[in-house]
């Protein structure tokens, strides 16, 4: 499955556009932030925390290939509004990456132990930030425990089979249809599958600058970061038997729906348009079960927090604030 987002991102189109949009005024405090590691089952969970516990919690789900250092220039904008958590997964950013053979690298296996790491801190009450794996991981969150949930933010995250390009379509129906095993085969684990930094910029770096305002001022910062930890050893395995799983998602798909429907939870929708991977009518398809739900398209990509990350907080803080009204 990495190799058809590897293909699908390999065609997309670089989009840019000159739009000049105002910095939301926020408190930034980045002396609030904290950098942390929980065991959890025995795995070393790294995560990003910030912000006072007696305001509301904010737990902010990255996506594929990055890890919580996605949301660097977001969280010191939250800090005085939240209590932020932003963890890694298992295999992802700086957390314990343990090969396939000790770790089952499923959706439904990351979503337990982010829940765990949940319940490790102390979070029972919080708001749900989803964005790409996020979305898949949180949604099986918010469905296991509905009455923790008070609120949730989409950031490109997709739960809706129109969102989803023709191609990955038909693929995940297909595998669907074969009933492929999510289950890890008995080969021994291996380090010795390692791709070159310069082979994982040529897919990641088209998912932040496809559809970016202006590419050209975009720091390199985020999707080098992530080529170079998805080129330490071991990582191949790893992030294939996460992508082989996706399809487990789109099973789910109408179960997640479903929640939304019936618990009507307060809904964010932050989309950049320019996205080659889900497309704005998988933003649009969250109205449906959702009709309260605010929706904000910006001129942005896949990974649109690189460029608006004040104005995202921004409307977080609107929505989900306490007294946001007197900020």
């Amino acid at each position: 499955m990495r190799k058809l987002v590897i293909a699908i991102v390999a065609g997309m189109a670089i989009l840019s556009a000159d739009v000049s949009l105002a910095a939301a005024a926020v408190t930034i405090s980045t002396d609030r932030v904290a950098y942390r590691t929980v065991d959890i089952d025995g795995i070393k969970v790294f995560y990003r925390e910030a912000g006072l516990p007696s305001l509301p919690t904010l737990v902010l789900l990255h996506g594929n290939p990055s890890s919580s250092f996605m949301f660097r220039d977001l969280i010191p904008r939250l800090a005085a509004n939240f209590h932020v958590f932003a963890p890694d997964y298992p295999g992802f950013g700086y957390s314990d990456t343990p090969p396939p053979g000790s770790y089952r690298y499923t959706f439904d296996h990351l979503a337990e132990t982010t829940h765990g790491f949940l319940k490790k801190v102390g979070a029972s009450n919080y708001i749900l930030y989803m964005q790409d794996y996020g979305g898949p991981i949180g949604f099986r969150i918010a469905t296991a425990h509905p009455e923790q949930v008070k609120g949730i933010i989409i950031q490109n995250a997709n739960a809706y089979e129109e969102g989803l390009s023709k191609q990955w379509r038909d693929e995940l129906n297909e595998r669907i249809k074969h009933g492929k095993s999510s289950k890890p085969s008995p080969e021994p684990p291996t380090l010795s599958s390692v791709t070159s930094l310069e082979d994982n910029l040529k897919w990641i770096k088209p998912m932040y600058v496809t559809g970016a305002r202006d590419p050209a001022k975009m720091t390199p910062d985020g999707y080098t970061f992530d080529a170079a930890m998805l080129s330490r050893p071991g990582q191949d395995p790893i992030q294939d038997r996460i992508g082989d799983d996706y399809y487990t998602n789109v099973m789910l798909y109408p179960v997640w729906q479903k929640w939304l429907r019936t618990q009507q939870p307060p809904t964010l929708i932050v989309w950049g348009e320019g996205d080659g991977i889900f497309s704005t009518d998988g933003a649009k398809a969250y109205e449906r079960d959702v009709p309260n739900a605010k929706l904000v398209f910006y001129k942005g990509s896949h990974f649109l927090l690189e460029e608006f990350a004040p104005e995202v907080a921004q409307e977080i803080i609107r929505m989900f604030a306490v007294d946001a009204d007197k900020k």
